[in-house]
């Protein structure tokens, strides 16, 4: 085992490639779970409530497999974990729920995919000389994007003005700085030692700030309109959080960080799949030709990490 930069002490890289998949397959869904719950739900209570239900479910799996114990948490750790909550799941999220109603799934899952540049940024900033493949991989990944963002690449939801696109499409992007940033700070705060423990107090905070925020705006529940198709994406949503979010908190505990973040370059690619199968989203040349490259970018990102890797562990200790 190495360690990275942050201090994390990194898991063998065939246990890493499970959790990873995992999440680039669900999380990628969770994109299209959201435009359906929005479509007749209020965005933030939608997510919160989603949230609060998720750390319910995975709460309830913790308890019957780890036992009541995997709860005992001081509240230094308790602070952390509720903070990594907020500002992880809370201001992120809460900003997709409320973009996908003027920008297409597959683009908002696109702008997210800054968010390896931002981790090499602040890998830099600290000390850390990522591997030449990694930088190319996420340079090659980066010009994907930008061919998909380039006018004439993002068709607006039907009904949303082009101003409308562009200041959520920076909104998005505010949110993967911080999703980005608090993710690499993860390691400054203190947390519960089960990294599932962690998910639950996350997700609950998440879900309880969501919730609060959106009542405090405005948001009301009306059962009346709610349609079956946006409960379907709320059900799926909460199954999704529970999967796909503790698998990113065991691997932002035990794996690098240019690794976990692969997952914002194959989740536009699930995204754009799904928003034209499901949502009838169109799909423009500029947006295939961007998603060839952001495949060839992830391949290159985790190739140069694999090497990376094998590289430390064959140097004497």
């Amino acid at each position: 085992m190495t360690a990275d930069v942050r201090g994390v002490t990194e898991a063998p890289f065939r246990t890493i490639m499970g959790p990873l998949i995992t999440l680039w397959i669900v999380w990628g869904s969770t994109y299209t779970g959201i435009a359906l719950m929005v479509k007749s739900m209020p965005p933030l209570i939608g997510s919160g409530t989603r949230f609060i239900a998720a750390s319910l479910v995975l709460g309830i799996i913790v308890l019957l497999v780890k036992g009541p114990r995997a709860f005992t948490v001081t509240w230094p750790q308790v602070r952390g974990a509720v903070f990594m909550g907020v500002t992880i799941l809370g201001v992120a999220i809460g900003i997709v729920s409320l973009a996908v109603r003027y920008v297409p799934t597959g683009i908002a899952a696109l702008i997210v995919s800054v968010l390896p540049l931002w981790i090499i940024l602040f890998r830099l900033r600290a000390g850390d000389r990522p591997s030449r493949l990694t930088l190319i991989g996420v340079g090659v990944g980066l010009i994907g994007l930008f061919l998909i963002l380039i006018p004439g690449g993002t068709v607006p939801i039907s009904g949303a003005s082009n101003t409308q696109v562009a200041l959520w499409s920076v909104a998005i992007a505010c949110g993967s700085f911080c999703w980005a940033f608090f993710s690499w700070r993860s390691t400054s705060y203190q947390q519960p030692k089960n990294p599932l423990t962690t998910a639950v107090i996350q997700l609950a905070t998440a879900g309880i700030f969501l919730t609060l925020v959106g009542a405090l705006i405005g948001e009301r529940w009306n059962f009346g309109i709610i349609t079956q198709q946006s409960w379907a994406g709320w059900v799926f949503l909460v199954f999704a959080s529970t999967i796909a979010y503790g698998a990113f908190v065991w691997l932002i505990n035990n794996a690098p960080m240019s690794l976990v973040t692969t997952h914002a370059y194959v989740n536009p690619m699930v995204a754009v799949t799904l928003g034209f199968l499901i949502l009838k989203e169109p799909i423009s040349l500029d947006v295939v030709v961007g998603l060839s490259i952001v495949v060839g970018g992830v391949a290159l990102v985790v190739s140069g990490e694999r090497r990376t890797r094998q590289l430390l562990a064959e140097q004497p200790q």
